[in-house]
């Protein structure tokens, strides 16, 4: 699991069957601050996150898993919204 932070929504009003009733958004990887640290990627959308928020992703075989279905075209998806994040007994992230 990585710690990420929603940037944005990704739209395709064309896309594989397999990806309808869910949605993907545009996050990119973040320190325990919520602070971006890198290039934003698209992760499917399993607990209907909006933007800004810092979230949970699972990557690679972990992420068909997440969504149930080992044939499902996915790479990253958000499995998680976190309300909080303590890290060396600091809080760093609060959900606002």
């Amino acid at each position: 699991m990585r710690i990420a932070k929603v940037v944005g929504v990704a739209v395709a009003t064309v896309k594989d069957q397999r990806l309808e009733g869910g949605k993907c958004m545009l996050v990119a990887a973040a320190d325990p601050a919520g602070q971006v640290q890198g290039l934003p990627f698209v992760a499917f959308d399993m607990v209907g996150a909006g933007e800004g928020e810092l979230v949970l992703i699972v990557e690679g075989s972990s992420a068909r898993v997440a969504v149930g279905d080992a044939n499902r075209p996915v790479d990253a998806v958000i499995i998680a919204i976190l309300d909080s994040l303590r890290h060396d007994g600091q809080m760093m992230y609060r959900k606002s």
